[in-house]
This record gives C-alpha cells, sequence and structure tokens, in this order.
C-alpha cells in the first residue's frame, strides 16, 4: 500500500519502512517551538523531570510574541521565564523583542524549516509549515515539553484528504480565499486528525505567502497538518532562507486518501467567512451590507511581505472611513523593514491606519486592538469564534488583506472592485 506525503516524512522520522494510518509511533524531531503563551507551561512541567537540559539547542525555539511587547505584569512574567529558560540551556533560537516575529512568520523566515522535516509547536498553527513540504503540528504544552527534552513525539499516523487545486486566481484573490472557501466546503471538523494534502497544476500559481497562508488554517478545518509539494519555488524560498540540507518527499500513485476535493482556483471569489466560525463563508457579493469598526490587517495568517504589498495599493491615496480603526501588523521585523524600505507603511499612515510592531496581539484577544460589545471587526486573522478578539458579544469577519483593506475605505465589507480596482 501506497503512502501519503505526511506518512512517508513520519516513516522516516520513526525509522520504519513504512506507516499506515491509525499506527502509533514515536518520532525523531526537527525542530520544537514555544512561545510565551505556552512556554512558560512547558518549562515548569520539564523542570519537574529534572532533565539537566535539552535535546539539541539548536532544535528547540522560543518566540515572545503573543503578549509582547508586555502588555502587563502577568504577561511581563510569562515572557522573562522564557527569557530566563532560554539563557540557562543556552537556546540558539531564542528571539528576544528587536528581532522577534510572529513565530509562524519568523520560523521560515530564518531558515529554521524545510522540506522534509518533522516539527511541533506548543501553538494549533504550527501547521503553517506545511507550505514548505514539512510535517509541523501543533500540540499541547506538555507534549511539547517533552519533546523539547527527549527529541521525541508520539504520533497516531494521520489518514489524508487530497485537495487538487486547478487554475489561477484573478486578481485580489489570495490563498486566504482558498483556504476559506475549502473550509467552508467540508466545515471545521471535515478533516479531522486527518492530513490536507494539496496537490494539481494550480499550486504553481500559488505564491509561497498564499501557500504559507494554507497551510496556517489547516488547523481551521480540524486537520492534523497541511501540507504542499515541493517546486521550483518552495526550493527557491528555502535556498534565499536556509542553509539547512532539505529531504523531498512525494506522495506514491497509489496512495490512499479518504477524501479528494477540486477546487477551480479562476473561479474563487474574495470570501468572508461570517461569526462565529471559520466555516461561516460567503463570497463578498453575498455579504450584503455589514458595518464594521475595526480592520486588523496581520498575523501569522496575513502578515508577511505579499499581504502588505496587497493592502498598501489598495490604500495608496485613498482614506479610511471615517471613525473606522485600522490595525497594521507587520508579522516579523524583516517583514516591517521591507514595508517601510518599498514605502508602505507611509501608505498606511497617510490613508490614517496606525502600524504596529510585530505581535499576535489582537488575533487571540491579547492587546493592540481588543473589541468592545457590539463592535464588528474585519481581520485577516484565522480564527472568529466567540469572543476570540475581546467582548463576547462583538464580532469577528474573517477575509484576506484585499478585502481588509477595501473595508478599511468603505467602513463595510467591500471587495476592491468596489473602490474601481
Amino acid at each position: 500500500m501506497g503512502m501519503t506525503m505526511t506518512q512517508k516524512i513520519l516513516a522516516a522520522h520513526a525509522g520504519l519502512p513504512s506507516v499506515e494510518a491509525g499506527q502509533l509511533i514515536e518520532a525523531d524531531l526537527d525542530m520544537v517551538l514555544a512561545n510565551d503563551i505556552t512556554g512558560p507551561v512547558a518549562i515548569h512541567e520539564v523542570e519537574k523531570l529534572k532533565k539537566k537540559t535539552v535535546f539539541d539547542k539548536d532544535k528547540v525555539a522560543l518566540v515572545p510574541d503573543h503578549f509582547a511587547p508586555n502588555k502587563d505584569i502577568k504577561s511581563a512574567e510569562h515572557c522573562k521565564c522564557v527569557r530566563e529558560y532560554a539563557k540557562e540551556h543556552d537556546i540558539t533560537n531564542y528571539f528576544e523583542v528587536g528581532e522577534m516575529g510572529i513565530e509562524h512568520a519568523l520560523l521560515p523566515e530564518k531558515g529554521l524549516i524545510v522540506a522534509g522535516e518533522t516539527c511541533i509547536g506548543a501553538d494549533s498553527h504550527t501547521c503553517t509549515y506545511g507550505a514548505l513540504g514539512a510535517f509541523s503540528t501543533g500540540v499541547g504544552s506538555t507534549d511539547m515539553g517533552c519533546g523539547m527534552i527527549t527529541g521525541q513525539a508520539w504520533f497516531k499516523v494521520p489518514s489524508a484528504i487530497k485537495v487538487v487545486l486547478k487554475g489561477k486566481p484573478k486578481k485580489w484573490v489570495s490563498g486566504k480565499d482558498v483556504i476559506l472557501h475549502l473550509i467552508g466546503m467540508i466545515g471545521v471538523d471535515g478533516a479531522l486528525y486527518r492530513s490536507l494534502e494539496f496537490t494539481g497544476e494550480g499550486v504553481s500559481a500559488l505564491s509561497m505567502d498564499d501557500r504559507f497562508s494554507i497551510a496556517n488554517m489547516a488547523i481551521e478545518a480540524g486537520a492534523k497538518n497541511g501540507i504542499f509539494p515541493v517546486d521550483e519555488k518552495t526550493i527557491a524560498y528555502m535556498e534565499e532562507h536556509s542553509k539547512k540540507k532539505y529531504t523531498v518527499y512525494e506522495a506514491d500513485e497509489d496512495a490512499v486518501y479518504d477524501e479528494t476535493y477540486e477546487i477551480d482556483l479562476s473561479t474563487l471569489e474574495p470570501t468572508v467567512a461570517f461569526p462565529h466560525l471559520p466555516e461561516n463563508t460567503k463570497t463578498v457579493k453575498e455579504a450584503g451590507e455589514v458595518k464594521i469598526d475595526q480592520v486588523v490587517i496581520g498575523s501569522c495568517t496575513n502578515g508577511r511581505i505579499e499581504d502588505m504589498r496587497t493592502a498598501a495599493e489598495i490604500l495608496k491615496d485613498r482614506k479610511v472611513a471615517k471613525g473606522l480603526r485600522v490595525i497594521v501588523i507587520p508579522a516579523t521585523q524583516a517583514v516591517y523593514l521591507q514595508a517601510m524600505e518599498e514605502g508602505l507603511l507611509k501608505i498606511f499612515i497617510e490613508a490614517g491606519a496606525i502600524v504596529s510592531t510585530p505581535t499576535c496581539g489582537p488575533c487571540l484577544g491579547g492587546h493592540m486592538g481588543i473589541l468592545a460589545a457590539g463592535e464588528r471587526a474585519v481581520s485577516t486573522t484565522n480564527r472568529n469564534f466567540v469572543g476570540r478578539m475581546g467582548h463576547i458579544d462583538s464580532e469577528i469577519y474573517l477575509a484576506s488583506p484585499a478585502v481588509a483593506a477595501a473595508s478599511a475605505v468603505t467602513g463595510k465589507i467591500s471587495e476592491p472592485s468596489e473602490l474601481g480596482l
């Protein structure tokens, strides 16, 4: 029986000739990740085990990004815990404010993850790195902590869903629209503990930033991981950002998939997920008149340089709607600097938006944009659960940077065509 791409990676890291769906394995890890919320939990647990140090100081990454820069005393204590642990164990990949970024944008940018590797992170959106052809998945803090000191983790080998992409998306349709469309098709538990394996000639029409966005939200369909084939764009990205050796795995022709879905990218329209689930999708044309109070452009889903460029192209020589708050958050210091050098930050500020230091901030209701009761936000983040961004009576509408920027100008959910673009 053939194996999927994910199953091949897991078999190699378990030292087995093959694995099959449902099998329990113990696999070696190439990277273990935690942030300032999940890291302290893991650290406190593993300290009870009296393990002297981490399994490999180069294969652990600690990124204080959720409540950093610290918003209060408690968050300061959390970051202090992570900072001191990193120093005590000489962890190479600790990223302090000033070099920090949102973890799932930062690790690929720093070249810490490449094709064929395994990565666990105590954050559900660790599945982002599947865009590079790696197996990456979110785990609980205790599992992450054990991985940090042993270099291994237990997995139940997932079965898979094949998503065949065809065609080429039109202008203003991005990876965010693709994944929202898919989640709308299959639901938030449609891929529960399964791999979402993307394939087809349409993959070549997607940029790496598109693929990161899609893989990032695989968890919003319940998936164990999302993964893309390694092509010329992947290799070019890895060679630009990393010195690590990569391994290309391809699914066998007779690999078994539970289901197969086809998506013609050329037919997709700008899409929005209405409250309070990512599966509650509509095209912008179907959305009707939805007035908003806030727009957030950023996050581990859509804070990369392409996202900044898209938003700036729409906001250039335009103004944010009166009374609307618009918060732009470049995902890393490198994205921030590049956006500054390209004049994008000037465009945002002249339009009436504010620009934040890299942070997860508002995505999880942390800081930098909390919603009050009755307020609505269009956000390029990844979750719109009840109370996710603030008050339980607030509403979040998930969208692409293009839709978010257009909505910022009109004050209601809009697409760029409504601005004549």
